[in-house]
């Protein structure tokens, strides 16, 4: 009841504001309030409800000009003119422009108001139009009320909810503009992966709910769902993938129903973010791990290689290990390399690709220092495979008497249990001891076991160092300069006490504080305010890593770089920059070959 009170004062209020128009949105205003109480709400009474009311009729009795004067009608003329005494109004010439322009002017002719009544002078043919237009919009709001069809209206409305967006709120309705089928596959994928997060969700929260009959259903649907995602990677299967959307929607819209409260969900999440960052910590640091111990370990191929080669040296008579040209290890005239490494195919592309893109190999001396595990295997390579002219020198560290943990800090702190399998080795500390290992040398030419040369390196022993120790590759975006290809002056380097400088850094180093593995920080301090910048053309970085750098840079460089875990030699290589590596790898080798190497 207060309701209809409340209608027909809106519309006295709409009636006496002024014009026709006040009248149409009268009505308009009853036909659409009609209709939201009639279907989203039938258990409230509508103002078309009470029969007794004739509220229809005395609105049309109203616009049709037909209604009474009397004062108790709130909605006649004489009501509305008592109401405001100054109104007083006159349509002229209203021309109707079509029954499509909303059915809301009233005909061509003059409404005129004398004294109370009312009179109408208009043609036959308008009156008979104006009188089917009232006949229809009765029928409309007839119809919109009657029972039977607002039952059917309601029905319906239900089915379309069901199917269309009865889904949970938010990421999850598959009807999501940005979840349409004209979308990507990737996009349903993604929205599958967002659905399985909250099935999750929810079957935890059954389970602690008690809710076991739920709890079973969605682990059922989640067991589904992940099965269907490893399978869904072909696009053609995009409806069903899209039917699982809409069937785990409606289920995740139940289990909304019943689970749902924002504390639980909001710390059940918190948790499960928490869970997934730690897993994805470890999940990296493992993969980290694994990585670095595939880029420093030896594949089986080269394992194979190193092992036949250790077996044929065993077998070779004494008198046939020696290296010619011995004479040339300490002449100050030719160009001296040292290159440490355990691996011996590495080693034998950095010779190669050396001696063959020199201008006269038999300028170039190489000093190999191996460990004793490798030492006959880096000797019988190059005894079977004599590198043209050039000189070939091999070591072993443990051969050197003065290296002891009692001159080194860096073999007393080998013993400590390092993880990184490259740092169990001195090899890669050797760099700081080349003036010992050399005495007689005053230049020479550092190489790391994963570059490739590609120019002739003899003018580097050209380039002024300005009484500067090391000459390297310098990078402005790390503010500093790299290890690989370094270019050391001998000389100064025994006049600066830079092996020294270093044990002073080791030692301070000894439980890891200032780094925690490596040989560049002790060389960035080591050889601080001693280094001269190469020009870029001599050493390129990064092809053990950046899968971006231009091809042009690479085939300009004299020197390129395989630094990184993605090595040539193992399955983690760049494939598009592993040609420039095995062009000198001597694969059709019949010992290489029989090991399987790349295969």
């Amino acid at each position: 009841m207060a309701r209809r009170v409340e209608g027909r004062n809106r519309f006295r209020d709409f009636f006496l504001c002024s014009l026709p128009v006040a009248f149409i949105m009268a009505f308009v205003y009853v036909l659409v309030s009609s209709s939201i109480f009639g279907f989203y709400a039938p258990h409230i009474q509508s103002p078309f409800d009470n029969k007794e009311s004739n509220f229809i009729d005395k609105m049309l009795d109203a616009l049709n000009g037909t209604a009474t004067t009397s004062d108790s009608n709130p909605l006649s003329i004489d009501a509305i003119r008592k109401k405001d005494p100054s109104l007083s109004w006159r349509v002229e010439d209203e021309v109707e422009s079509s029954e499509d322009q909303m059915d809301n002017n009233f005909g061509h002719g003059t409404w005129t108001r004398e004294g109370g009544g009312q009179v109408l002078n208009d043609t036959p043919e308008k009156l008979y139009q104006r009188r089917m237009r009232q006949e229809r919009r009765e029928k409309r709001a007839r119809d919109l009320m009657n029972k039977d069809n607002l039952q059917a209206l309601e029905k319906a409305a239900i089915q379309r909810s069901k199917s269309i967006d009865s889904v949970a709120p938010g990421n999850y309705s598959i009807w999501r503009n940005e979840y349409h089928k004209s979308k990507s596959f990737e996009d349903l994928l993604h929205l599958m992966q967002d659905q399985i997060i909250m099935v999750r969700v929810y079957s935890s929260l059954a389970k602690m709910t008690n809710n076991l009959a739920l709890h079973k259903e969605l682990e059922a649907k989640l067991a589904l769902m992940e099965e269907e995602q490893e399978e869904s990677t072909n696009i053609d299967q995009q409806q069903r993938v899209l039917d699982t959307i809409r069937d785990m929607g409606q289920l995740l819209s139940r289990a909304k129903e019943k689970l749902y409260d924002c504390n639980l969900v909001t710390n059940k999440l918190r948790a499960m973010l928490q869970t997934a960052e730690e897993e994805l910590v470890s999940t990296q640091t493992h993969t980290t791990f694994l990585n670095q111990l595939a880029s420093k370990s030896i594949p089986h191929a080269i394992h194979c290689l190193t092992m036949t080669l250790n077996l044929e040296y065993s077998l070779l008579p004494a008198p046939m290990r020696h290296f010619p040209r011995m004479e040339n290890l300490e002449n100050p005239d030719l160009y001296h390399y040292a290159l440490f490494s355990d691996n011996v195919l590495a080693a034998s592309v950095v010779v190669n690709s050396t001696v063959t893109n020199a201008d006269d190999p038999s300028l170039h001396v190489f000093h190999i220092v191996t460990d004793k595990l490798n030492f006959g295997a880096m000797s019988m390579w190059f005894l079977l495979n004599p590198p043209k002219e050039a000189t070939v020198q091999v070591q072993r560290f443990e051969d050197f008497s003065w290296l002891n943990s009692s001159y080194s800090p860096v073999l007393k702190q080998l013993d400590l249990k390092y993880r990184y399998p490259k740092y169990l080795s001195m090899l890669n500390h050797l760099r700081f001891y080349i003036p010992k290992i050399f005495p007689k040398l005053e230049k020479v030419l550092f190489l790391d076991d994963d570059v490739v040369v590609q120019k002739d390196l003899t003018p580097l022993w050209s380039v002024d160092l300005k009484g500067k120790v090391n000459g390297a590759r310098f990078d402005p975006e790390y503010c500093g300069w790299a290890y690989g290809m370094n270019v050391f002056d001998l000389g100064e380097w025994r006049k600066h006490n830079i092996t020294e400088t270093y044990h002073f850094w080791q030692n301070l180093n000894e439980n890891r504080t200032l780094w925690k593995l490596g040989t560049l920080p002790p060389g960035l301090m080591t050889f601080y305010n001693l280094t001269v910048p190469l020009q870029k053309k001599w050493h390129l970085l990064g092809l053990g890593y950046n899968r971006e750098i231009d091809v042009k840079k690479i085939e300009r460089s004299a020197v390129i770089h395989f630094n990184g875990h993605s090595k040539p030699w193992t399955e983690l290589g760049i494939s598009k920059y592993q040609a420039y590596w095995t062009k000198y790898a001597s694969l059709e080798h019949p010992y290489i070959s029989s090991c399987r190497l790349l295969e």
